[in-house]
């Protein structure tokens, strides 16, 4: 997106004053909303976070501790029904609530972020993305791990040409959770959207498709292994891009011992990571976008090399590069101010559906899919 900003300030659809900060109604005051959203519009130079929904008193109490200006609203409605006071909407309820709420949005006239998956459906993301265009507005989808500080590094060293052509991708995000949590995220109802493939599953996918291109085959292994779980909670998702690269992504809640986070392999070296981007961490603690932000020790920096185990000291450590998520609300503001590219764009997203309903698919029926 270039050109006239949409839904600027004086564009049609977006009453802001020039000048002022945009006004931002953010839906959603859990997880998502609380320990990401909030804190990262609140820092960004351009943005004012003005209306938190949520009905859950405590969350309520909880958002104006931590942004005594807020004002709060106890659904949706509420919000929509002073839309010309707004600027932007950020979508951070939970995933069935994501198309309708910014389909409301969009024909509000009001630009929208939504937090990832945008929609159960590739599907239902371009028609998302249709209404958006037809009314010459911005819809944003919320992939803060394009901003990591191993993807980060492991786009530098690909841009270098480091590790030379790629042949295999592994991405793990694993965790270590025998019993579920409960909530919708791990609902066995399919109006839900929940299970990790579709959690994590569209961090890992969205990441392999931006490294590496299309997809042109997916092939899945999704597996309920916890007892009491609803929804997939150990899944694996091959994919073979156009480029010639594999990828192998694996999600889990059920892994006793964590494996790298990154395994690039390449036909001059490879890189190993291990560890998660120290972002959330510091966010779930209450510590703000400043100097210093997502950097992370020497110790924990991943490694180049061939023809040894980073684990017995084989390559040399590479630098991991300062993660960086503060970059895509300021990408958002400048999208929405100057006409900027948008960040991550929802035909993006609908690419990654693609992606997530083969693996669906290929795990029921234990086929490959093409795409």
């Amino acid at each position: 997106m270039t050109g006239t900003p949409l839904g600027a300030p004086g564009a049609p659809g977006s009453p802001g004053s020039p000048g002022s900060p945009l006004r931002v109604g953010l839906v959603g005051y859990g997880l998502a909303g609380s320990v990401f959203h909030a804190p990262l519009i609140a820092a960004t130079e351009g943005l004012a976070l003005d209306t938190v929904v949520t009905s859950n008193p405590e969350r309520q109490q909880q958002a104006r501790a931590e942004f005594p200006e807020v004002r709060l609203a106890a659904g949706p409605d509420e919000l929509f029904d002073r839309a010309a006071e707004l600027d932007l909407i950020v979508v951070a309820s939970p995933n069935k609530t994501h198309v309708p709420l910014a389909t409301t949005a969009l024909q509000a006239g009001l630009p929208v972020v939504v937090d990832k998956p945008v929609a159960g459906t590739a599907a239902e993301a371009r028609e998302l993305a249709a209404l958006a265009e037809e009314r010459g507005l911005l819809l944003s989808v919320f992939q803060n791990r394009r901003w990591d500080n191993d993807f980060l590094t492991l786009r530098k060293l690909l841009s270098e040409g480091e590790l030379g052509d790629i042949w295999r991708f592994e991405s793990r995000f694993e965790r270590w959770r025998p019993k579920p949590k409960g909530g919708w995220r791990e609902s066995g109802d399919p109006a839900e959207i929940g299970g990790l493939m579709y959690d994590l599953g569209s961090h890992v996918v969205d990441q392999a498709l931006v490294l590496f291109g299309p997809a042109a085959a997916v092939y899945a292994e999704s597996d309920i292994r916890r007892p009491g779980a609803e929804t997939d909670d150990d899944t694996f998702i091959a994919i073979t891009h156009t480029s010639g690269v594999r990828s192998h992504l694996y999600v889990s809640a059920t892994t006793a011992q964590l494996g790298p986070r990154f395994r690039v392999l390449g036909s001059a070296a490879g890189y190993v990571k291990y560890g998660l981007d120290p972002q959330e961490a510091a966010l779930r603690s209450g510590h703000r976008p400043g100097p210093g932000w997502g950097a992370e020790p020497e110790s924990l920096w991943g490694r180049v090399g061939s023809g040894e185990s980073p684990v017995t000291g084989g390559g040399r450590p590479e630098p991991t590069l300062p993660g960086d998520y503060p970059a895509y609300y300021a990408a958002v503001a400048k999208a929405l101010l100057e006409g900027a590219p948008n960040p991550v764009t929802a035909l993006e997203a609908a690419a990654a559906l693609d992606v997530l309903e083969a693996a669906r698919r290929s795990a029921r029926e234990k086929v490959t899919v093409t795409l």
